[in-house]
């Protein structure tokens, strides 16, 4: 079953009230998908939980799976690969695996990073 990968625009989109990402959350999760982030997306979002409430309620149906030193290897020669910078984006890549949809407010580097994965991950707008 493909996943639904979130990316730190994602979650900015669901704590300005956008329904929409809020909604695919919904409907990813009825249909049995699998919905996933890791620590540094939540730790760039994450500020003050007493004044995040959507977020706080968005990340109690959302995956979040950790981080390990591996997956910090492999996220630094995807940058080198792709000769992008973001190092949260290439953590989020290596969460996609072939056909998941990475949900993302930008979606140019993340294309690239989830392409030099070699799996074809499908990078959406939200």
């Amino acid at each position: 079953m493909t996943a639904l990968i979130l990316d730190a625009g994602a979650l900015i989109a669901i704590e300005r009230d956008d329904p929409v990402v809020y909604k695919k959350i919904q409907n990813a999760l009825r249909a049995g998908r699998p919905v996933r982030t890791n620590p540094n997306v939540v730790a760039q979002l994450w500020r003050n939980g007493a004044r995040q409430a959507r977020l706080a309620k968005a990340l109690r149906m959302v995956e979040v799976v950790p981080i390990t030193r591996e997956d910090g290897y492999r996220a630094g020669v995807l940058l080198g690969a792709t000769r992008t910078k973001n190092v949260v984006d290439a953590t989020v890549a290596l969460l996609a695996q072939a056909d998941d949809e990475v949900s993302t407010s930008d979606p140019g580097d993340l294309k690239a990073l989830c392409a030099a994965t070699g799996f074809k991950a499908v990078v959406i707008r939200c």
